[in-house]
């Protein structure tokens, strides 16, 4: 017998995907249904490449490319990238690649309210939520707001097929962790836990697959798709201790932020998942294992992934001032978030000692 859910509220975001096609098949269609007709293409500068198919793919619905999206998103990029959208006379921008050039196109629509078509190639998922972040001098600003939620997704899984490994594993590996924190989000709900279960599901699931066979189309796909559903999570729930330290990190050092996301995953896990014995659960049925964060662990390092902040570049003397910073400001998470248990965390995670060492 199915137990009836208890009262809940979800809200459901105005989102198209459409999931499968050929870049440039059909940009410029998702485009016209937007209501667009001058585009600006935003791309990281490793991405120039893309960007300009993406803008060839426009036609004359482009209005050039923009390729300077940088991680954490730097104030100073934000500025030079609103001048020029309002100089080239922009009705929208199209955003190709990874959570970079999302981030860049959502701060731009957050000054200037120009709607977003993304095309996401990693699993960051960022493309999936009203979530902004904005850093400037050496501190990381995020926010919620319906205007920078892309109107269109286009989930191409040929434009993932060539995405370096190191990359493929810290950004799936980043999107898991959106789906672990939904599970014992203080909003979390029935539907979100779905999407969450099954976003963990596929996204272990084609990581392993990716790692023994990068050019595994299918398994490309599954990916993404995963990605997209952990990057609903995130859109739809509260974000806890996990996504603060790497906002901290992020914003405060400049660490790369997936491999961030990669490292932290099983300690803020660890830190949490006694006092979230339903999502222990679940995690432990998914993962195979009666310790999560454990299994966490040894998944990251059967992918490849760094297992230490030290290997980001991250000194031992850092680890008091970031603690301070993110005990400084009360959030929700299942376990008290204590000066000393954060600081022990961040340490278990900056030497890549086993997860659960740190204490609270």
């Amino acid at each position: 017998m199915i137990t009836p859910p208890q009262p809940f509220v979800h809200e459901a975001r105005p989102m198209r995907v459409r999931f499968g096609a050929a870049l440039d098949a059909v940009l410029a269609d998702e485009v016209r249904r937007a209501g667009l007709r001058r585009t600006l293409v935003v791309c990281s500068p490793g991405q120039v490449g893309l960007g300009d198919r993406a803008a060839a793919a426009l036609g004359e619905l482009s209005a050039g490319v923009f390729a300077e999206a940088r991680v954490h998103v730097p104030a100073e990029t934000v500025e030079r990238a609103v001048e020029h959208a309002a100089r080239v006379g922009a009705d929208g921008c199209v955003a190709v690649g990874g959570g970079s050039a999302v981030g860049l196109a959502k701060a731009v629509a957050l000054h200037r309210g120009l709607p977003i078509v993304a095309v996401p190639t990693t699993y960051a998922g960022s493309e999936m939520t009203p979530v902004w972040g904005i850093t400037r001098d050496g501190l990381k600003t995020t926010g919620r707001d319906s205007r920078v939620l892309p109107t269109s997704v286009l989930y191409d899984p040929g434009l993932s097929v060539g995405l370096p490994m190191h990359v493929t594993m810290t950004s799936g590996l980043n999107a898991i962790a959106h789906a672990v924190e939904a599970l014992y989000a203080p909003d979390a709900n029935p539907v979100t836990s779905l999407l969450a279960t099954e976003g963990i599901r596929a996204m272990t699931t084609s990581l392993t697959r990716i790692a023994d066979r990068p050019v595994d189309r299918d398994a490309r796909a599954t990916a993404l798709y995963g990605s997209w559903l952990c990057g609903a999570c995130l859109g739809a729930t509260t974000m806890s201790l996990h996504h603060k330290l790497c906002h901290a990190l992020g914003g405060t050092l400049d660490l790369p932020h997936a491999e961030t996301h990669a490292v932290l995953l099983p300690h803020a896990l660890a830190y949490n998942q006694d006092a979230a014995p339903v999502a222990r659960r679940t995690l432990a049925e998914l993962l195979g294992s009666t310790d999560p964060a454990l299994a966490l662990w040894e998944l990251a390092r059967t992918l490849g992934a760094p297992r230490s902040l030290a290997e980001l570049g991250m000194a031992e003397a850092d680890i008091g001032p970031v603690a301070e910073q993110v005990v400084a400001h009360p959030y929700a998470n299942p376990a008290p978030v204590t000066p000393e248990g954060v600081d022990g965390l961040l340490r278990a995670a900056w030497s890549g000692r086993v997860p659960g060492r740190g204490g609270r």
